[in-house]
């Protein structure tokens, strides 16, 4: 079997509407068989097509044609039952993948609430929320996808780069400042901020991602000083992931996280290519896939990374029968043909392969 990924033996990996159309792609398992695999690749997303769309459907803004039909710089993921969302660079706008309607849409914004430069998502509780760069706002949106709210401004962030929320917060990365703004999410007042600048424990330089996991602990990606930093919910710092340097472990270009329910870190490194996979409370690395690639399952400048347990259904004509899908995992490309890479994480229920 061709090789599709690096493994490295530091701990066991002990991660543990309507579908697209299945298109006829070689299966790929991580690590390989005979190795019992916990990851299976699924499918790839990069325009209507690859969720079933025979006609176009998606609108222009701008020409009135029916031109855009696909990705060309995905920056961010965010997932809601039946749906994706994309803010993609390349367009300036955030694309809803609608799988039951087999379309790409923008998101609607009316002349008021119009996105201008949208960056991170997040859904929490049914409502999406959009780090607009440009706006220096946080907007967010119902499950209809109707404006409901802002925060922030020009008084309090200089460019918001993504969004999390837990419980009645609403916490930002604002990149130039060096910092997490944290907002208070039915009011919208800022109640304080997470980080200065710097490269002690808790200081940031060039924070660009932030993910919530269960417990309302954050994970950042400190860009610059190539790890991520988790904080609990009060903003002290309880300990780090990778360091900079080029061996397994380390990060010389750290871009979209995620975790897992379990304590799994995921992140993305766009020079390196692939995804690193963390053990928390250990820290440890466990294991790590994707590589420079022009195909399928490959990575071309991977940026967004996004875990959801929502929508597993729709990729199940992908699924191998010997292999029990728990979650997905989204990563993004910003290069290549192949925009969005889908896999799958579970576990083996074939027969045994020792």
């Amino acid at each position: 079997m061709a090789r599709t990924f690096l493994l490295i033996p530091l701990l066991v990996f002990a991660l543990f509407g309507c579908a697209p159309p299945a298109k006829q792609l070689e299966t790929k398992f991580y690590p390989e068989l005979p190795i019992e695999p916990r990851m299976q690749f699924l499918t790839t997303i990069s325009n209507e097509g690859d969720i079933g769309k025979t006609t176009s459907g998606m609108r222009a803004f701008v020409a009135g044609e029916d031109a855009l039909r696909g990705f060309s710089r995905p920056y961010a993921i965010a997932s809601r039952p039946g749906t994706l969302y994309v803010s993609d660079v390349g367009f300036n706008m955030v694309i809803v993948v609608d799988f039951a309607n087999k379309e790409f849409r923008p998101l609607p914004s009316e002349r008021a609430t119009a996105l201008r430069q949208p960056r991170g998502l997040t859904v929490a509780e049914d409502i999406l929320y959009v780090a607009d760069s440009q706006r220096r706002q946080v907007l967010a949106f119902d499950s209809e996808d109707k404006y409901l709210r802002l925060y922030g401004g020009a008084e309090t962030l200089e460019q918001p780069l993504d969004v999390a929320v837990y419980g009645d917060r609403v916490y930002v990365v604002d990149h130039s400042a060096y910092n997490i703004k944290v907002f208070d999410r039915e009011t919208g007042e800022l109640q304080g901020t997470i980080g200065e600048r710097g490269r002690e424990e808790g200081q940031l330089d060039r924070p660009t991602h932030v993910r919530v996991d269960h417990e309302g602990n954050l994970y950042v990606t400190d860009s610059l000083n190539f790890r991520v930093q988790k904080f609990d919910a009060e903003g002290n710092f309880i300990h780090m992931f990778g360091y900079p340097g080029s061996t397994p472990g380390g990060f010389a270009r750290p871009k979209g996280i995620d975790v897992t329910r379990d304590g799994y870190l995921y992140a993305v490194d766009a020079a390196f290519e692939n995804v690193q996979i963390f053990h928390d409370p250990s820290q440890f690395l466990v294991f790590f896939f994707g590589g420079f690639g022009h195909a399928p399952s490959y990575m071309y400048l991977p940026s967004p990374l996004t875990i959801s347990y929502e929508n597993i259904d729709l990729f199940k004509p992908y699924f191998d029968k010997d292999f029990k899908v728990e979650y997905l995992v989204y990563v993004g490309n910003q290069l290549g043909d192949y925009k969005i890479n889908v896999y799958g994480v579970g576990k083996w229920i074939g027969p045994p392969l020792n």
